[in-house]
Formats: C-alpha cells, structure tokens, sequence
C-alpha cells in the first residue's frame, strides 16, 4: 500500500520547493499528483507537469461532470484534484506527493476515508510561517502579487494557521534546508510504515 503525503500552509511558505526536493531525491519512489487548476502558469511551469491548466468553461463543465475528489477558490482562481488522477493506476507502485491548500486537504481525507482502496493512506505536514511578517517578506520576494493581493493571501494565511491541528504533522518553517531536512524525515519514517 502507498503513501499520499500532503503538504500543505499558506502561500509562500516553500510548498513547492519541499515538493520538488522530495520528487528530486526520490523521484524513483514518488511523484506528484497533477491538480488543476484556472490560474495563469508561472513562467517555469509546465501543463500536465506542474498543473492541469484550464479555462474556466473546461473547468465549469469538469465540475458540472463531478469529476472533482475537491476543488477550491482561492485568490480568484480555481484549484482541485479530478478523481481519475487520484484512482488512475499510473500511481500504484510510487508514494503520491501533494501540494494543496488547507481545505483541499481536508476534502481529500473525507474522501479517500469513504473509499476503502484509500483509506488510511493520507497522511498530512502542515508547513506553519515563523510570522506573518516573514511571510509578507516571501510573498514579495517573489514579486508575482500586487500589494492588495499580498494582503488577502496574508488574511487567508491566518485563517489556515488557525487549522494547523487537522494536520498530522506541522513544521515552523525556518530555512529552505531546515525545512526540507525534517519534511524529509517525516517522508522517510512514513515510508518505512507504508510498504508497495
């Protein structure tokens, strides 16, 4: 039985980082589950390897079909994970690494609890900002957002800080290597108890 390992935290706390450095490392025995979503790609990322890229109408008529385990608005843009990605066997014999926001998180536990092929499979690391003010200092770093949206990400950030205790493990984030070293603890411990 394998592993699906969520990582999740407010925006600009590395998320993406961690994921990449885990599928880098063990790339062999993980991978990241695709999610989709309508937001514009960054310019390094790529459709059908970092998102499903979707106009809203393709996203709409997704919706209307329920092919969604969860889906979410966040920032003005449409996230979620479509149910054949999930239970496709394209995933069986590696470790499942996702990168979704606090409520797609909790959406998948229910989920994954009712189907009893995932039941008990997810287990969740909630990466937690040092402060508020490190994470406006982040958000700007990476210059992509406007003052104003900066300042709703640092709302919603406090409103997923306050469900760190749905998740199974929660990591003040620190630096880059700090935190990939105790996320790659966490995924090795896990591993050890999840065989294929």
């Amino acid at each position: 039985m394998s592993l699906i390992l969520v990582i999740s935290g407010p925006a600009a706390v590395g998320k993406t980082t961690l994921c990449d450095r885990l599928i880098s490392d063990f790339g062999g025995s993980v991978c990241r589950l695709i999610t989709a979503t309508t937001r514009m790609p960054r310019t390094s990322e790529k459709n059908g390897v970092d998102y499903y890229f979707l106009k809203e109408a393709e996203f709409s008529e997704k919706l209307h079909q329920n092919c969604f385990l969860e889906y979410e608005e966040i920032h003005g843009n449409k996230y979620g994970i479509l149910k054949d990605t999930l239970l496709s066997n394209n995933y069986e014999e590696k470790d499942i690494l996702l990168n979704i926001d606090v409520n797609g998180t909790a959406s998948l536990k229910q989920f994954c609890d009712a189907n009893p092929s995932l039941k008990d499979r997810v287990k969740t690391i909630f990466i937690k900002p040092k402060s508020i003010d490190e994470l406006r200092k982040r958000i700007r770093e990476r210059g992509s957002e406007s003052d104003q949206q900066i300042e709703i990400r640092l709302a919603n950030a406090k409103k997923e800080i306050l469900r760190e205790e749905d998740f199974d493990f929660v990591l003040v984030s620190s630096d880059r290597e700090s935190d990939y070293s105790e996320v790659k603890k966490i995924y090795l411990n896990l591993k050890n108890t999840f065989k294929h």
